[in-house]
C-alpha cells in the first residue's frame, strides 16, 4: 500500500478517480480527484469520521481543494463547517442551499463561501463539474457530474424521481452512483409514521430499488463500466435486496451484468476502493 497522498500523485496518472466514502441515511460523503484537484461532495458525518474514511483510501483531508454541497439535510452537511474551518476548504453550493444551511454549519470565512448554481458547468482544475436539479424536499437540491476527457462520473441520489430530461442529460456516463433507498413493501409495512412514508414515496422523496433500477437501465450506455448503489435506508432496505433488484431486472433485459459493466454496493461506514476511470 502506498504510504501517502503525495507518493500516489507523483505517478501522474491522468485518470479521473473517485471513492464513495459513505452513503446511507446516516451520512453521505464522496471523494473525487485527479492529479491536480481533490474534491469532497457533501460531508454528512463528523469531521473525525470523515478523516477515518478518507484514510481508508490513503488520502488526506488537508489536501482537499473544495467541498461541493448537494443540499442542506444533516446527512449531507454535518461535517461541512468543521472541515472548512479546520482545513481552510472552500464550500460550493447554490444560493438557496447557502441560506438554508448557514445556521447549521456555523461561521464560514467569506473567502470560502463559493457559489455553483443548478445547470451550471464549472471547471475546477482539470475537472469539469456539471450541476443539475433533482426533486427532493430541500431548498434547492442539486447533484453533480464530474468529467475529465471522455470519462464522466455521475451522482444521482436524494430524488423522488428521475425526469426524462435528466436521464437524457446523464446518459452513457462512465460511472454512476444511483440511489437505491428503499424496498417499497418494507417501507409500506414498516414502523415509520405514515407522514414519513408519504414523504419518502413522494416525487420529492427518495428512489426505491425499482425506481433506481429503471432509471439506470435507461441511462446506461456503451461507455458505462461501473454502477454504485447508494443511499440505502437502514430500516427499509438491505444490500441484498438492492443488488438483486438491479441485477435481476438488468439480466432480464439481456444486459451483461458484471461482464460489460460492474455493480458495486456502498456502505454507511466503510469507503469503497478508489476507482480509476
Amino acid at each position: 500500500m502506498l504510504e501517502s497522498d503525495d507518493r500516489v500523485l507523483e505517478t501522474k496518472d491522468e485518470r479521473l478517480r473517485f471513492a464513495i466514502l459513505a452513503s446511507g441515511s446516516s451520512g453521505n460523503c464522496t471523494y473525487v480527484e485527479t492529479d491536480n484537484q481533490r474534491i469532497l461532495i457533501d460531508a454528512g458525518l463528523s469531521g473525525k469520521k470523515i478523516h477515518e474514511l478518507i484514510k481508508q483510501i490513503d488520502r488526506d483531508l488537508s489536501k482537499v481543494d473544495a467541498i461541493l454541497v448537494t443540499h442542506e439535510h444533516k446527512d449531507h452537511i454535518h461535517g461541512v463547517g468543521v472541515l472548512s474551518r479546520k482545513y481552510n476548504i472552500p464550500i460550493y453550493a447554490n444560493r438557496q442551499t447557502w441560506l438554508a444551511m448557514e445556521k447549521q454549519i456555523g461561521a464560514i470565512a467569506l473567502e470560502n463561501r463559493k457559489y455553483i448554481e443548478p445547470e451550471q458547468m464549472m471547471s475546477m482544475g482539470d475537472i469539469d463539474v456539471l450541476s443539475y436539479n433533482v426533486s427532493h424536499d430541500a431548498a434547492q437540491p442539486q447533484f453533480y457530474a464530474f468529467q475529465k476527457g471522455d470519462k464522466q462520473f455521475v451522482m444521482l441520489t436524494d430524488t423522488g424521481y428521475v425526469s426524462n430530461r435528466l436521464k437524457s442529460q446523464l446518459r452513457n456516463a462512465s460511472a454512476y452512483l444511483i440511489e437505491s433507498n428503499h424496498e417499497i413493501e418494507m417501507l409500506r409495512y414498516g414502523q415509520y409514521p405514515w407522514s414519513l412514508k408519504q414523504r419518502i414515496l413522494s416525487d420529492k422523496g427518495h428512489l426505491s430499488n425499482e425506481a433506481g433500477t429503471n432509471a439506470m437501465i435507461e441511462m446506461i450506455g456503451d461507455q458505462t463500466k461501473e454502477i454504485y448503489l447508494g443511499h440505502l435506508s437502514r430500516d427499509n432496505n438491505t444490500k441484498e435486496l438492492a443488488m438483486s433488484t438491479m441485477f435481476n431486472s438488468m439480466s432480464a433485459k439481456d444486459m451483461r451484468v458484471n461482464e460489460d459493466f460492474t455493480l458495486h454496493m456502498t456502505d454507511p461506514v466503510q469507503s469503497t476502493k478508489l476507482m480509476y476511470l
